[in-house]
Order: structure tokens, then sequence, then C-alpha cells
């Protein structure tokens, strides 16, 4: 089962990206990089989150990233999710069950600019609004506990609030 599990601020998430980072430029191809952001929880310092880093690359052509990141990312233990139904980016996992004991990565490819690029502005805004910040993190507390053992839920019954968030953070 891979259940929902928030956990308290881990000092050291910054420095699992910067790593991890080091690594995905060691194997792609730069110049289809455009961008490489640590985003999602995990990002904001102080900020309760499920222990895994959200690595957010933004490419120039999505098709192109396809033909090679898939064996590159495979060949660092990431799981591409070939059935994602949203077809504007790429989707890996490094740790999924039944590949790993427990999920430690998330990678996003995308194009600049998609919907997945704006999330960027949800970080950047609960870095710099610690009281919302703090919103976020009861609310997630509150979710994880209710569908402990359903991300898709948990996922979902967050989506309110951080369109809520987006809407201000992008004016």
């Amino acid at each position: 089962m891979d259940e929902v599990d928030i956990v308290n601020y881990d000092p050291r998430w910054p420095v699992l990206f910067d790593e991890e980072a080091k690594r995905l430029q060691a194997v792609l191809d730069p110049s289809l990089i455009v961008g490489l952001e640590h985003f999602g929880s995990t990002a904001v310092p102080d900020l309760s989150a499920k222990p895994i880093i959200d690595i957010l690359i933004a490419v120039r052509s999505l098709a192109d990233a396809q033909a090679t990141f898939v064996e590159a990312l495979r060949n660092l233990d990431y799981v591409y999710w070939a059935d994602n139904p949203k077809k504007d980016r790429m989707f890996f996992v490094k740790g999924m069950p039944p590949f790993g004991s427990r999920r430690s990565h998330h990678v996003h490819v995308t194009e600049p600019h998609g919907e997945m690029w704006q999330r960027l502005a949800f970080r950047d805004y609960l870095r710099t609004h610690p009281e919302e910040a703090a919103t976020y993190e009861r609310l997630k507390r509150r979710l994880a506990t209710e569908h402990q053992a359903d991300r898709e839920a948990y996922t979902d019954a967050k989506s309110a609030y951080v369109e809520s968030v987006m809407r201000k953070a992008i004016k």
C-alpha cells in the first residue's frame, strides 16, 4: 500500500534535491533542459510534507524528451508512468513500490509555461507567506488522516485550496 504520510519539515530536503539534480543533469541532454526546479511542499522551508522530493524539469520539446529521458531516468532507478492521462507532461517515480521500499523522488517533465510550471508560483507564494503555509499544512495533515490509504483522494481533496492560493500567487 502506498500511504499518505506527512512528516515534519526536514532541513535535508534542499540538499537531497541538489544531489538528485546533479544526478539528473549528468544523464539528461542539457540542450533540452531550460529549467530544473525543486517544487512541492519539500521546497517550502518549515512546511510538513510527504517525504518525497518533487523535481520539475522544463524542456524545449516534450517529444524530444520522450525520446531520451525514459531510458536515462530508468538508469537512475526511476519508473516512468507511460499511461499518464495528462499528455502535457512526463512523470517519473523513484522508489515506487514494488521497485523500492518507498517513494523518494518524483520528476515531472513539461514544456515551460504550462500548468505544471505555474506550480512554482504556488511554491514561491508559500515561501513568502508563512501564514498561508501554516494553513496549508493544517489542511494536509487533516486530509492525510482522512485519506491515508488513498493518495489520489488526498490530492483531489487539496485541489480547491491549491487553486485558491494559485489565484493569489499569479495576480
